[in-house]
């Protein structure tokens, strides 16, 4: 098995004809592909699934100031701010997604899901999800594995990178990822869960990689907390059984097209977007200066 599945069409097929839930065969093409024994492809998600629990403690409990200054503890902000919006729970899925990207954006330890610019979104996602519905590490490690199928096929047919997609790419397929694997450890169809991957694609087309100063921290840190959002809105809404309308794989065709005609400056260039407004170019100034700043003098060398 060279590939995993050409598209979504395909895999839905495989399982229906086989009668496997969704998540069985991304671990054989793990399997294969790693050339391992089962126990062990189980024994990395543990591990993956660990450092992601890590991160969102970490950045909930730890001081998150990035050397830029535009990262400045944020998660911890939000998660104990007394006014709650919607609810608890929401607040948490927010501020669980803040923390583990705000650890990646100050240079911590993450799990990039698909992409470390996207770290925050599956911890996100996945920790409040297991705490909500009491889930075992196990089944979010199933989840895990139907979400790196998500991103397989997208990658095949779109794309994961910012350079090459826009955001879209990176905080549109976690949270695509993240969707379907919500819908998957809810007990939802293959169908729920390829149309939650629809939706959520639907709602996150076109969105521009605009990192201010060349940094993955504004606005990629808050869109990590409102991609998990969308994951679980999507979510919600597709294991209620609303027809997406737009199949998953045309929804993939339409973020590949968008991603290909659009400009270069909208694509992690920093040349466009937020990075070219006055206060954005005004930071990359700064940050440049502070990097100037902090290299080493040849002359004491």
């Amino acid at each position: 098995m060279a590939l995993l599945f050409e598209n979504f069409e395909s895999w839905r097929q495989y399982c229906k004809d086989k009668k496997l839930p969704l998540y069985k065969p991304v671990l054989e093409y793990e399997i294969e592909q790693k050339g391992r024994d089962e126990q062990t492809i189980q024994e990395g998600l543990l591990k993956a699934y660990q450092v992601m629990k890590e991160a969102v403690k970490t950045g909930l409990n730890s001081d998150m100031t990035s050397r830029s200054g535009m990262i400045d503890n944020g998660a911890k902000k939000v998660y104990n701010h007394p006014v709650t919006v919607l609810s608890r729970e929401f607040t948490e899925v927010i501020s669980s997604a803040l923390a583990a990207k705000e650890v990646n954006s100050c240079m911590g330890r993450v799990v990039a899901a698909p992409t470390a610019g996207a770290s925050g979104i599956l911890p996100g996602v996945l920790t409040n999800l297991q705490s909500l519905h009491g889930l075992s590490d196990e089944k979010i490690c199933e989840g895990l594995l139907v979400a790196a199928g998500i991103a397989l096929i997208i990658e095949r047919n779109a794309s994961l990178a910012g350079a090459v997609g826009g955001c879209q790419a990176e905080t549109g397929s976690a949270a695509a990822m993240g969707s379907g694997a919500i819908v998957y450890c809810l007990g939802g169809t293959v169908d729920q869960a390829f149309n939650a991957v629809a939706i959520t694609i639907q709602c996150m087309l076109g969105l521009v990689c605009d990192p201010v100063a060349g940094l993955v921290e504004v606005p990629c840190v808050v869109r990590n907390a409102s991609a998990a959002a969308i994951a679980f809105s999507s979510a919600q809404i597709a294991i209620a059984d609303v027809n997406a309308v737009i199949p998953v794989d045309e929804c993939i065709e339409a973020m590949g097209e968008i991603g290909q005609s659009m400009e270069t400056r909208y694509k992690e260039t920093a040349l466009g977007g937020l990075a070219a407004t006055l206060t954005g170019k005004g930071i990359a100034k700064k940050v440049l200066i502070q990097d100037i700043e902090i290299l080493p003098d040849e002359d004491t060398e």
